[in-house]
C-alpha cells in the first residue's frame, strides 16, 4: 500500500507539496484548523510543525507499508542526486578501442562493453572495461592482461575501487539474471546470447544489500553460475543464502567438473539458456 492510497482510504484530506503531503495534524490532542503535517509521500513517516506530533502513517494506523517500494524509490531518489553531482572517472587520454576477437569474443561485444587498450603500464596489454554504476558512471576498470604467465591476470584501478554488481542495469529472462564472478564469464555469455549475465568480481564482497538492488529493478531471480570445482560450488552455495536472504528466487546452475562458464562455446550456451528457460 502507498502513503496515497491510506490516505484516501482513511478518507483524510491532503494537498501534495514537493514530496510531501500537507494534511491537518492527526494527534487527537491537536486541533489542527490549518495543515500543519507534512507526510513523506514514499516512507509514510509525518511530522506536525505545529505541535511536533511525530511517527509513521503506516504503524499509527496498522497498514501494511509496501517496503520494497520504499526501497526502491529511495534507491532512485539517491542514483539522480549522484547522478547530477558525480562525474565518475574520464578514460585515460589516448586510449584505443579494443577491435579484436580475443577469446573469441565478437568485436561487437567489446564494443558494447566500451573495451579499450592503453600503453600506460597499468593497462599496458591488457583489454580493460570501464566499470559504469547504476548512475551510468564510471567507478573503476577492470584490465585482464591477454598473457598473464609473467603478469597479473586482472588489473583493477583505482587499485581499492568499490565494485558494483556489473553491468549495473540489466534486462532480465523471465524475471531472471544469470550472476558469475569474473567479467570475461559475463562478457562471453553476453556474446553468446545470453544477455541477461552480470559478474560480481569474485564473491568475497557480496553482501545481501548489494543483490537487493536486482529486487529493486524487478528482477524477480538469480541463476548462480560458477566455476565447476569444490570452491566455486561453496561459493556459490554461500550467495545464494544472501541472495534468498535478499528476496531473490535463487538456483545454482552447476556446469560440471572444471567447467568454467568464460569458456563455454556458442553451442553449449545456446543449451544453457534452453536448459534455464527454454525455447
Amino acid at each position: 500500500m502507498k502513503v496515497v492510497d491510506l490516505l484516501q482510504e482513511r478518507r483524510i484530506e491532503f494537498k501534495p507539496s514537493g514530496r510531501d503531503y500537507l494534511v491537518r495534524c492527526l494527534s487527537p490532542d491537536h486541533e489542527d484548523k490549518h495543515p500543519s503535517m507534512r507526510i513523506d509521500n514514499i516512507t509514510g513517516i509525518f511530522n506536525c510543525f505545529s505541535c511536533e506530533y511525530k511517527g509513521n502513517i503506516f504503524k499509527l494506523f496498522g497498514a501494511p507499508s509496501n517496503y520494497l517500494e520504499i526501497k526502491r524509490q529511495k534507491l532512485m531518489e539517491a542514483i539522480e542526486e549522484k547522478r547530477s553531482s558525480s562525474v565518475g572517472i574520464p578514460f585515460p587520454k589516448g586510449y584505443t578501442p579494443y577491435v579484436g576477437n580475443w577469446r573469441n569474443i565478437k568485436p561487437e561485444t567489446y564494443k558494447h562493453f566500451d573495451a579499450f587498450t592503453h600503453h600506460e603500464t597499468q593497462f599496458n596489454g591488457r583489454i580493460v572495461f570501464p566499470i559504469r554504476d547504476i548512475t551510468g558512471k564510471v567507478v573503476a576498470f577492470n584490465g585482464r592482461h591477454m598473457n598473464y604467465t609473467d603478469k597479473v591476470k586482472y588489473m583493477i584501478y583505482p587499485p581499492h575501487a568499490t565494485m558494483p554488481l556489473y553491468p549495473a542495469s540489466v534486462k532480465p529472462i523471465k524475471g531472471r539474471v544469470i550472476l558469475v564472478e569474473g567479467i570475461f564469464d559475463m562478457v562471453n555469455l553476453f556474446d553468446k546470447g545470453l544477455f541477461n549475465t552480470i559478474c560480481c568480481f569474485g564473491t568475497n564482497t557480496i553482501t545481501a544489500d548489494k543483490l537487493s538492488i536486482l529486487k529493486m529493478q524487478d528482477i524477480m531471480g538469480v541463476d548462480i553460475i560458477f566455476d565447476g570445482d569444490e570452491p566455486g560450488r561453496k561459493a556459490a552455495e554461500n550467495v545464494k543464502f544472501l541472495a534468498e536472504t535478499a528476496g531473490l528466487v535463487t538456483r545454482v546452475v552447476d556446469l560440471g567438473q572444471n567447467i568454467d562458464p568464460g569458456g563455454l562455446a556458442e553451442s553449449q550456451v545456446q543449451k544453457l539458456m534452453g536448459d534455464l528457460y527454454g525455447n
